[in-house]
């Protein structure tokens, strides 16, 4: 209910506000709302401007806690609160036409119960900012009952393909981080790896597509960081999940906080079990010489499991401006896998098969996780100056038996000795990662500032690798498929930035320098690959103010992608006797140039952000598909000579009317790709574009409804194209017990629309290919929140 008043008070104070300011000379009026006692900014406070008793304008905080109003001269009062908070009422304010700046107003913190609390605002479900933009998870309906995969499916600018593979602008190459880190759940299973991660433990997600020196230089698009759920207020708050859906999605979350002076407890808990079909199919022909082989392939399969996430830690106050915090977090999936190919070849578009021949994968799955974090932030008494020191260990293993069944039959129906036979695998994979980083801001000017950091992470990775025949019973290993792959990693960084504000006009100057050492080894056949290269990434963003509600953008970055060990395992894909895949032990990095300049508009009703980007990237890699004579396929990871991208990125967040909110974003780009190093006629020209509209409206009887619709037109390739995509969303929402809690009805992919289709050409192959890994999906989840 306070979220709901607080969105309605500022929509009417915005629109009193507005018309108050034209019809007078207006002065500025600015300062910033922080914690009294920690100096720490609160941002979305809320500011109210009063004249002779009476309320003349209002707005809330930014996300740094500052204010400014551009108001008539004279006498005012001006009062803020924040939940958790007293409120606070300044002494009479003089405005001149010079204006006024109030500097830091410090409130202090609330001994009454959070329930007796009557705040009137609503967080926005996106907070738009020249950087970055910040994407509140809890206010999208869709991602009840979701994973964190599924989140990003939702996030303007970002899109996830029907295969997993998450982009951002276009682009496969960004970094996901948790936490601001790199986590275990990316690290053998790319972006897939995050449905584990259930999205009721996630708070807010941001995107970062053009970073500046102080973020790692891995991510050629940018950086998404997911943020975990944490509170840090006075007393016990939490809140409650549970989950039912069709297909099997049942799952049980809680996240809770307990404060009692200088220790902060906080626990996030997801447990979820999930079944999952998926199908697909691909028509494939080969040329070899006068003949024409062409293949016809059926996939179905499932994949279910069981996974158990808990985040639990302590926050102690040495006082409010030093925090230790140490955390733990614990996670384990487990899975069954079945898949079936069905394999049928003929000749020269005869109707008469070769043969047919089935291939069956039983796999069962186990990958448990752990991450250690220890995090030390000191707070000076100069605005601004600070110091945080972290520690963070991973120790990850994920084993993987599987048995490969495979039958054959001959035209005439009798059995194919050939091809019949029986195959067994034992993928085990570890990890261990251990980072170290430093970061200190020292402030020289009132809005000057130098930051400096340093990090180094260390990260050892194994897979021990094995395919055995079955003769007679036994086990007998396959030369060529069995090995055992070690990945050594050292990454060392420092860098510097400098940034300061001049009128209407800032800057923010920085240069990262990282030390790479990258060794990769085939124990059994003691090849051994040494990498080590050091690089400088400089970074510059400048910013100018128009006007309060108007800002324009000018930035650039120098970013990498580094071939790491899914890119250089030389193990291959075994569930598909036709279609291989692996990594490429000669992968190089690919460096990228990119320029971005963006414009931020605030209005009364919203914000837009308009930003047009330019990429150019050296060595760039793409997967490539090679087919032999007999019609077996190969696709692994490639330098190419270069991509060069540009386009314009749109997003707004817009309030029709009181009932009716509209986020929209829009995305086009074109592309220039030249693998001719691999073969000539891998170039390729594209223009593309994706567009994402959600709607939300406010109904009556504590009802909400969201609508969502979601479209990527067409690519091309290197080797062809990938074809269109679209999908519809539904969500439903009732608050229930006193608002204390809500059922959500949510129907994901409403008319199973949800396909990767892609066509791919080469020399003497043409392949077509059609892939769902996620049906239409249906969930009702109840939540509960106490203190929240």
């Amino acid at each position: 209910m306070h979220q709901f008043r607080l969105s309605l008070w500022t929509i009417l104070v915005l629109i009193s506000a507005i018309q108050f300011a034209f019809a007078q000379n207006n002065s500025n009026l600015k300062g910033k709302i922080i914690d009294a006692q920690n100096k720490a900014p609160l941002g979305f406070a809320s500011v109210k401007i009063f004249q002779n008793q009476k309320m003349i304008t209002g707005n809330i905080t930014s996300e740094n806690g500052e204010f400014d109003f551009k108001i008539p001269t004279g006498k005012y009062t001006l009062e803020t609160e924040f939940i958790g908070y007293k409120k606070y009422t300044s002494a009479e304010i003089n405005l001149t036409e010079s204006g006024l700046d109030l500097g830091e107003i410090g409130i202090s913190q609330s001994d009454k119960s959070l329930d007796a609390l009557v705040v009137q605002g609503e967080k926005s479900s996106m907070e738009l900012a020249l950087d970055k933009r910040v994407f509140n998870v809890g206010k999208d309906l869709a991602n009840a009952g979701g994973s964190a995969q599924d989140i990003l499916i939702n996030i303007p600018s970002v899109t996830v393909d029907p295969d997993g593979a998450i982009k951002l602008r276009g682009s496969s190459n960004v970094r996901i981080l948790i936490d601001g880190k790199p986590s275990g759940m990316v690290s053998f299973k790319g972006g897939a790896g995050l449905r584990q991660l259930q999205a009721s433990m996630i708070d807010r997600v941001e995107v970062i597509t053009n970073p500046s020196a102080r973020y790692e230089a891995e991510g050629q698009s940018g950086i998404i960081n997911i943020i975990l759920k944490k509170d840090s207020r006075q007393g016990f708050n939490g809140s409650f999940e549970l989950i039912g859906g069709v297909p099997d999605n049942y799952g049980f979350a809680a996240n809770v906080n307990y404060r009692h002076r200088k220790m902060n407890f906080f626990v996030n808990y997801g447990l979820a079990y999930r079944w999952n079909p998926y199908r697909g199919d691909m028509y494939q022909e080969v040329t070899a010489g006068d003949t024409l082989k062409i293949l016809q392939q059926d996939n179905t399969g499932d994949v279910s499991g069981l996974d158990n996430n808990i985040r639990a830690g302590i926050d102690y106050y040495f006082s409010e401006n030093s925090i230790l915090t140490g955390s733990f977090m614990y996670s384990r999936a487990g899975g069954i896998r079945y898949t079936k190919n069905i394999y049928n070849d003929f000749l020269n578009f005869s109707n008469n098969p070769l043969g047919s021949i089935t291939r069956i994968q039983d796999e069962i799955e186990s990958e448990p996780l752990s991450e250690y974090v220890l995090n030390y932030k000191r707070m000076f008494k100069r605005k601004g100056q600070e110091l945080i020191g972290q520690f963070r260990f991973l120790d990850h293993f994920e084993n993987s038996d599987q048995t490969f069944t495979q039958t054959a039959v001959l035209p005439n129906g009798g059995v194919d000795a050939k091809n019949t036979l029986l195959q067994t695998s034992v993928n085990d994979e570890y990890e261990k990662q251990y980072l170290f980083q430093l970061d200190y801001v020292q402030p020289f000017s009132k809005e000057g500032k130098m930051e400096f950091g340093a990090r180094t992470s260390l990260r050892n990775m194994v897979n021990d690798f094995v395919v055995n025949d079955v003769i007679d019973g036994k086990d007998v290993p396959i030369d060529w498929l069995d090995n055992y792959f070690i990945y050594d990693e050292d990454i060392s960084a420092a860098y510097g930035i400098v940034s300061n504000k001049s009128k209407k006009m800032s800057y923010q100057l920085g240069l990262r320098s990282e030390w790479t050492s990258v060794t990769t080894t085939l124990q059994k056949t003691n090849e051994v690959n040494p990498r080590k290269y050091f690089n400088l990434f400089p970074s510059a963003h400048f910013t100018y103010a128009l006007d309060a509600d108007n800002s324009l953008q000018l930035s650039y970055s120098r970013r990498i992608r580094r071939p790491v060990y899914n890119d250089l395992s030389p193990f291959m894909t075994l569930s598909d006797s036709r279609n291989f895949s692996s990594g490429n032990p000669n992968l190089n990095p690919e460096f990228s140039d990119v320029y971005e300049i963006g414009h931020l508009k605030n209005f009364e009703k919203g914000a837009i952000t308009t930003s047009i980007f330019y990429r150019n990237s050296l060595d760039f890699i793409s997967n490539i598909r090679s087919v032999d004579s007999q019609g077996f396929s190969t696709s692994l990871p490639e330098n190419l000579n270069s991509e060069k991208s540009y386009g314009v990125d749109f997003t707004s967040n817009y309030k029709l009317a009181k009932w009716w909110k509209m986020d929209l974003n829009f995305n086009l780009f074109h592309a220039n790709i030249d693998g001719s190093n691999i073969n000539e006629q891998y170039v390729a020209e594209t223009n593309s574009w994706f567009a994402r509209q959600t709607s939300r409206f406010t109904l009556k009887n504590g009802l909400d409804m969201q609508l969502r619709f979601n479209y990527e037109a067409a690519q091309k390739t290197a080797q062809g194209s990938r074809k269109t995509i679209y999908f519809f969303d539904y969500s439903l929402k009732k608050d229930i017990l006193k608002k204390k809690g809500s059922v959500n009805f949510t129907v994901l992919d409403i008319f199973n629309t949800r396909w990767m289709r892609t066509i791919s050409e080469g020399p003497g192959f043409y392949t077509v290919s059609n892939r769902q890994f996620r049906p239409r999906q249906i969930n009702l989840t109840l939540s509960y929140r106490l203190k929240q």
